[in-house]
């Protein structure tokens, strides 16, 4: 071995020692990373059969006040400083689009995105599911399932997976592959291929 190549050894095991390589290692070793080795991977299905309104969305929700659904108790839950008048309609404040880190002052300009998007979950299994359990699926404010966003980057994500769309801000791409993963795992739905080596990728980036 070279002099120069043993310098070389021997710095990239001190970054090593030091444990400047942790965030690698323990994103691949994390909680989401055991998750998604669990999930079921499989080709997309078809989308025969599939329609928005077979997931019923923005159902009452009386524990966010009188008058207030699904839509507009996230828009209360993920804002700052909102108020909404006597019909749960949103008057004022202002939100922080995990896709973009843009800060959006009017609710007009928020959009209520489904994590994993309906139309994915139907083709990674929610085809199979009852109603009542697809309604809870595209209402569902137990898990990381439905976030405000900016509506441009929204309605630029439709449904795509990962592997086709990703958050333009990078540093928010541990948090949303994370809770992807989180969503697919607690209903059983299944990744394609390339979704998976995608969310990979983009768990490296946690630290």
């Amino acid at each position: 071995m070279s002099v120069v190549a043993a310098v070389l050894l021997g710095a990239m095991w001190l970054v090593f020692e030091s444990g400047l390589l942790d965030s690698k290692v323990s994103a691949a070793t994390g909680p989401a990373s055991d998750q998604l080795a669990q999930l079921a991977v499989a080709p997309a299905g078809s989308m025969t059969g599939y329609s928005r309104e077979k997931f019923k969305h923005w159902i009452p929700q009386p524990d966010a006040g009188k008058n207030c659904n699904t839509r507009e108790a996230v828009l209360a839950r993920d804002g700052q400083s909102v108020k909404a008048n006597s019909a749960c309609e949103v008057t004022s404040g202002s939100w922080t689009s995990l896709y973009t880190g843009e800060r959006v002052a009017q609710a007009k300009g928020v959009d209520i995105d489904h994590m994993v998007p309906l139309a994915n979950a139907w083709r990674s299994g929610a085809n199979k599911w009852d109603d009542a359990k697809r309604q809870q699926f595209a209402n569902d404010m137990s898990l990381p399932q439905l976030v405000a966003v900016d509506s441009s980057s929204n309605r630029s994500k439709g449904d795509q997976d990962p592997s086709t769309w990703k958050p333009t801000a990078q540093g928010q791409w541990c948090v949303y592959a994370t809770d992807w993963i989180t969503v697919k795992k607690s209903y059983g739905l299944s990744v394609t291929d390339a979704e998976k080596k995608a969310l990979t990728e983009m768990l490296a980036t946690c630290k």
